[in-house]
């Protein structure tokens, strides 16, 4: 079956974008509690390639297939979960990458690396980490798992923020996040 990934974010409204993200079918891995547990030798590096025994894997599909079964436990684990097994997966920075942003109708929408849509808010907030030297945002994506924001996006949230004020904030779906670390 071919793959048709979202149409890109500076042509959708905020109603489109909602309708892409509720088209997007995730398995249940919160359901499953699968006893056995094993090494997965998969390793997603900080600029969010995905490796498998040291070699990269070059298929997007299977990229998309496997980031639609990761977890992040409490204890900063990350797993793949399958209804039989679940298996550790080295993550170096984050999961996924925020590659594009657009704000639209009060919220802010950021497409990853996966081509996964997400609408910052309550439920998915903005953090910010590091320092006033090095600040790194990310954006809480699902089950635990963030995606680092690039460079590019970065700015374009930094864009928005300054569009607003000079406070260095956003606020997105009711929520407001400051783009300064703490």
């Amino acid at each position: 079956m071919p793959y048709d990934p979202p149409p890109e974010l500076a042509g959708l409204s905020l109603s489109q974008i909602a309708e892409q993200v509720a088209a997007r079918k995730l398995p249940p891995v919160e359901t499953w509690t699968p006893e056995a547990e094993t090494e997965s030798l998969m390793r997603i590096a900080a600029d969010g390639t995905w490796y498998h025994d040291g070699g990269v894997i070059k298929r997007e599909s299977m990229v998309r297939a496997f980031a639609g079964l990761l977890i992040k436990e409490d204890s900063g684990q990350h797993w793949l979960v399958t209804p039989y097994e679940k298996s550790r997966i080295e993550v170096e920075d984050a999961a996924f990458i925020a590659v594009d942003a657009v704000e639209r109708g009060g919220s802010i929408a950021f497409r990853l690396n996966t081509d996964e849509l997400v609408v910052a808010g309550p439920d998915h907030p903005i953090i910010a980490r590091g320092d006033t030297d090095r600040p790194a945002l990310y954006l809480a994506v699902r089950r635990g798992c963030e995606a680092r924001l690039n460079r590019s996006t970065y700015e374009q949230l930094a864009a928005i923020a300054l569009a607003h004020g000079d406070d260095w904030q956003v606020t997105s779906g009711g929520e407001t996040f400051s783009l300064l670390p703490a």
